[in-house]
């Protein structure tokens, strides 16, 4: 191997015949080859130290971290790998690389047909590989650049070496070195079973759990004798038309409809369109040609208009596919008339009865209320909003539930207004939140929490039963949490001893699983804002439970971050590109959830440092105990026990991942979950966290507010 006189790198025969050439398209009088760190062998030009040539972008078999396959669909240039006729390394049958066509896909290909495929790119991971995520510092990555996409495999842990091999056979195999035993382990590989082979079923069929192809509802084997003896590649075809735009005089129960097929690989070339989620069957209905549709948040409406080919069961983490069948299919018997008379006859007796108790049921539990929320809660129509299913109660019922809002009763008193203990007629204990009059929130905040938390439901949320609203009351009634707010027991020298580290590591998973369903799980994606100790609430078991949605917003299906020009929570808990610039994201709320999981360790609070001369807050003291390597320090000493030690120090090191600085450099809520359970078992460095140098101010008087039950009071400023 030399590098010849037009400055190309060349391998040569012993009687200097070229065998292989770089074949750089403009000669250079000097040139000089490279192998970096990555592997990757570079050509450059001496005098300009610009790469003519590198063996990345002329893969064989196999792709290492750092290495990325592309593909640019207008110019029709890609980057692939290929398969050795083994042993033999010239290029095999099988090739593999990234496809965009109609969604950015991974495929591994038998000559010029799909032999396996990824599913499409949510954002954070091809939905069929959902054992390699594109978590914090780990996992694919694709991007866009100029209208190339390229695909990367990073991982964190630069100790380890792991490749991926595109066998003779047509198997990604991933494998990492083993240095104790001077080899490779296996650790991954598609297809691992015969069900994840492209168009295994064929056309209209699917791979259920049990490795056996099934036609989908309302098809049948377009083959009956070749499927019984298992040929399922001649696929399925429809058992009934499709209405569609037919005249069906009328008849609205004679339309189309759509049969759900949970938890699937959904069919190759899909369609994607800019449209929500509820829009989404809308859109597919009103399009005679659509035959199937699927929503996901990573990346939106999915529609299908010719075949649905390649769909498989997965055992989880899959897409829901909703496919167009003839109405006759939609699980609807044939009524005859007399049927449907009877039918009619006794739901209306039913119905009866039934409202009838519950009326009553109502009158005796509620006071008297049976309405549901459907009013215009600032006494604009513009403003009104309708939620479904949340009771009204009485104000005379409240009021007798509190003992007339006895002082007694008090829980406490926040930025809102106080919060009471009451107890209904039917001996229900509720926690009842009074808006007051005087508070520096207001009817846009109540409005906001009664439309957001209406619509949640986890165990680790508070539960809304209801509201009233009534002349200038505005009140909420949620469940009654008998161990109160987070921060009651937390910050008490005394209370804080019944906080063991087992029942603290709990509330922090807790926390973050509340958070994920906001962010990932939920109908809505929400961004809290107002994250702190005093509003996580404790049940009887200590179990925690994010409350206070005042602050919340909600987020539509492609936005990631969004700006305001109100800044809205507290002070200490506030990401910096938030208080600063007004901005936030997801990854404001992970912000204020470092925060808060840096206080359930140490048992102080963020505020705590206010007068000390040294320490702005608790970031700066965790940063500079962590760079001291003295991070033991840190952790309270009330609750500290040497056999949990690593797990306690990992809490700290998610912590100051969390509250890092900059919002691209904090994990997401998935991957901090990830960390706490230790699934993600290489954790990054930490960078400085944001608001560690103290600040000299112009106020000297000025002093952090607290409220009367040692509750930081959320604020509303202009910024």
């Amino acid at each position: 191997m030399k590098i010849s006189d037009d400055g190309n790198l060349v391998i040569l025969t012993g009687k200097n015949e070229i065998l292989w050439s770089s074949n750089i398209s403009n000669p250079v009088k000097n040139s000089c080859a490279q192998l970096l760190d990555t592997g990757n062998l570079v050509l450059k030009d001496d005098s300009s130290g610009v790469t003519l040539w590198e063996s990345f972008q002329h893969p064989s078999n196999t792709v290492t971290s750092k290495m990325r396959l592309s593909t640019n669909p207008r110019t029709g240039k890609t980057v692939k790998i290929s398969s050795w006729k083994s042993p033999d390394p010239s290029d095999g049958m099988f090739s593999a690389g990234i496809d965009v066509v109609s969604a950015p896909e991974f495929f591994i290909w038998n000559g010029s047909r799909p032999f396996w495929r990824s599913g499409p790119w949510n954002g954070l991971i091809f939905t069929e590989v959902t054992d390699i995520s594109s978590s914090y510092g780990n996992g694919f990555k694709l991007v866009d650049e100029e209208g190339t996409f390229y695909l990367s495999y990073t991982f964190s842990n630069t100790s380890l070496v792991t490749k991926f091999v595109l066998s003779s056979e047509g198997n990604l195999v991933q494998t990492f070195w083993e240095e104790r035993k001077n080899n490779w382990e296996h650790v991954w590989m598609v297809p691992s079973t015969e069900c994840e082979l492209y168009g295994k079923c064929g056309e209209f069929g699917y791979c259920d759990k049990e490795r056996i192809c099934s036609c989908l509802k309302g098809f049948e084997p377009k083959n009956p004798e070749e499927w019984k003896r298992g040929n399922w590649t001649g696929g399925c075809v429809r058992k009934k038309s499709l209405q569609c735009n037919r005249n069906n005089g009328g008849k609205a129960s004679q339309e189309d409809g759509f049969d759900k097929l949970a938890n699937v690989k959904v069919p190759d070339f899909v369609q994607w369109s800019f449209r929500l989620e509820d829009e989404c069957k809308d859109y597919c209905f009103s399009n005679c040609s659509c035959v199937a549709y699927a929503y996901n948040s990573g990346i939106g409406c999915m529609l299908w208009t010719g075949t649905l080919i390649d769909v498989q069961i997965l055992l989880s983490d899959g897409i829901d596919l909703h496919i167009r069948l003839h109405y006759s299919e939609l699980d609807k018997k044939e009524d005859s008339g007399a049927l449907i008379i009877t039918a009619a006859i006794l739901g209306t007796v039913a119905i009866s009865i039934c409202t009838f108790f519950l009326r009553r049921w109502m009158v005796k539990h509620r006071g008297g209320s049976t309405k549901l929320l459907s009013i215009d809660l600032l006494g604009h129509n513009k403003n009104q909003i309708r939620v479904q299913e949340l009771p009204l109660f009485n104000f005379e019922i409240l009021a007798a539930a509190t003992n007339n809002f006895n002082p007694s009763n008090k829980l406490g008193q926040g930025g809102f207004g106080p919060v009471y203990k009451g107890k209904l007629q039917d001996g229900q204990e509720v926690a009842v939140k009074r808006l007051s009059s005087n508070s520096g929130q207001g009817l846009e905040e109540f409005r906001n929490e009664v439309v957001v938390i209406s619509k949640l439901q986890h165990r680790n949320l508070v539960r809304l039963f209801g509201c009233c609203v009534e002349g200038e009351e505005n009140i909420l009634v949620y469940e009654y949490m008998p161990n109160r707010s987070l921060d009651a027991i937390l910050f008490d020298p005394i209370e804080r001893k019944c906080l063991n580290w087992r029942k603290r590591l709990n509330i922090i998973e807790g926390i973050g699983r509340g958070l994920l369903y906001l962010h990932r799980d939920s109908r809505l994606r929400i961004i809290h804002r107002d994250l702190k100790a005093s509003n996580i609430l404790l049940d009887e078991e200590l179990n925690p439970k994010i409350s206070d949605f005042g602050m919340a917003r909600i987020f539509g299906g492609k936005e990631d971050r969004a700006n305001t020009r109100r800044v809205v929570g507290t002070y200490g808990y506030m990401s910096p590109e938030y208080a600063m610039e007004g901005q936030f994201s997801e990854k404001s709320d992970v912000f204020s959830f470092g925060v808060l999981l840096l206080e359930i360790i140490s048992g102080r609070r963020n505020s705590s440092f206010y007068s000390d001369k040294q320490f702005l807050n608790l970031l700066s003291y965790a940063w500079k105990l962590w760079k001291e390597e003295n991070i033991v320090e840190f952790i309270d000493a009330v609750m500290f026990e040497p056999r949990f030690k690593e797990e306690m120090l990992r809490c700290v090191h998610v912590g100051l991942l969390c509250v890092q600085e900059f919002a691209k450099d904090r994990p997401s809520v998935s991957t901090v979950i990830s960390m706490l359970k230790s699934e993600i078992v290489d954790l990054p460095n930490p960078k400085q966290p944001a608001f560690t140098e103290r600040q000299i101010l112009n106020n000297t008087n000025s002093s952090p507010m607290n409220s009367t039950n040692k509750i930081t009071i959320t604020v509303l400023e202009g910024r």
